[in-house]
């Protein structure tokens, strides 16, 4: 094991911190969060729905398996340290598959000096692919944690912020848990808000 690589990880992943949630600041939010404080945000909502659906029969007569839920929340926008946050309007013209590839790549090249790096590539993959029950309720939670962090920007009195509540009123929730939760959230906004 290369420590002095594994300092190097730990060093570029806490750029995470400094680096803002680049679609708020875009509609003029003061005080932006990071991706790192939306990461921890979407792994606690992550852990909250996982937890919150055991043992309701949601997911037929299996659990989820939290750790890979926490591996793929904490993991799912560590690339943004090589590609940082891009914008819904710049990723409109980064065709999916650049996108895609350009990600993979940050994630490897990160990931080396684990001995985990390999499964650890492989959750965020799943993550991506929404192709675990995992990885699908991680991108709820993403989605969810988005919405909160948009909630509490209005209730501050942040305007401009309707076309992510627009957006999201489209997006296909993967458990009814989260599309309920995000109706309830909606009904919290100030009624002054646009749309």
């Amino acid at each position: 094991m290369n420590k002095d690589r594994l300092i190097d990880l730990f060093l570029e992943a806490a750029t995470l911190k400094r680096i803002p949630r680049t679609g708020w600041g875009m509609r003029g939010v003061a005080r932006v969060e990071s991706v790192a404080e939306h990461s921890f945000g979407a792994a606690f909502v992550a852990l909250a729905l996982a937890d919150t659906l055991k043992g309701t029969g949601a997911l037929g007569d299996a659990d989820l398996d939290l750790e890979k839920v926490l591996v793929m929340a904490l993991l799912h926008d560590l690339a943004e340290v090589r590609l940082t946050d891009l914008p819904a309007s710049a990723v409109r013209l980064i065709p999916k598959a650049v996108k895609n590839q350009a990600e993979a790549s940050a994630m490897a090249e990160l990931l080396v000096p684990l001995p985990t790096a390999r499964r650890w590539q492989a959750l965020w993959q799943e993550f991506e692919d929404r192709s675990s029950p995992e990885g699908r309720l991680v991108r709820d939670a993403d989605k969810l944690e988005m919405m909160v962090q948009c909630l509490h920007y209005e209730q501050a009195g942040s305007r401009g912020l309707g076309e992510f509540w627009q957006a999201m009123d489209q997006h296909r929730w993967y458990y009814p848990l989260s599309a309920e939760l995000y109706a309830r959230l909606r009904a919290m906004r100030p009624e002054h808000m646009d749309s």
